[in-house]
């Protein structure tokens, strides 16, 4: 399937609307939790973050462990945020991509403090990383009603064994 069939809508669906990195910005910042994506050891790895956009780019909030080396890697991460608004149907994805690093200036450090980050688990959170923007993409489309994609089998319990 090529990209214009991607995006080519069916009877009644309106077209998925490519957003400029303007219109992605301004999402990323009306939202306050995303998913971040790593490169761990010999696989991919997903882990939530609290962040907030700061000046063009996504600064987030963590303890030492897995996360924080797997993001200061010599890998870039991904950061996946989306959102729908129940009423219309109208759903978003905003990724962006970057080469994640500590922040580790003082005045930078104590900036940080300010940014409105609130980690939803306890425990110190004493490491500020920021992610600038290497490529930032978006998407807006209508959510599909979920009979369209019913068959005859989405009934059928699964067996014992799944």
């Amino acid at each position: 399937m090529d990209n214009d069939e991607a995006q080519r809508p069916d009877a009644g669906q309106q077209a998925t609307e490519v957003l400029d990195s303007q219109e992605c910005w301004s999402l990323l910042r009306s939202v306050s939790v995303g998913r971040l994506a790593v490169w761990l050891g010999d696989h991919p790895d997903i882990f939530p973050i609290n962040y907030a956009v700061d000046q063009g780019t996504v600064v987030f909030r963590t303890g030492s462990g897995t996360k924080l080396e797997a993001a200061l890697s010599d890998f870039p991460v991904a950061m996946e945020v989306d959102g729908v608004d129940a009423n219309t149907g109208v759903a978003w994805s905003v990724v962006l991509r970057g080469k994640a690093a500590p922040v580790t200036r003082i005045d930078d450090v104590v900036k940080s403090f300010s940014l409105p980050l609130f980690p939803w688990e306890a425990g110190r959170k004493d490491h500020f990383v920021r992610i600038p923007a290497d490529s930032i993409s978006g998407r807006r489309f209508t959510v599909t009603e979920p009979l369209a994609w019913w068959t005859p089998y989405s009934g059928v319990k699964p067996s014992a064994m799944e």
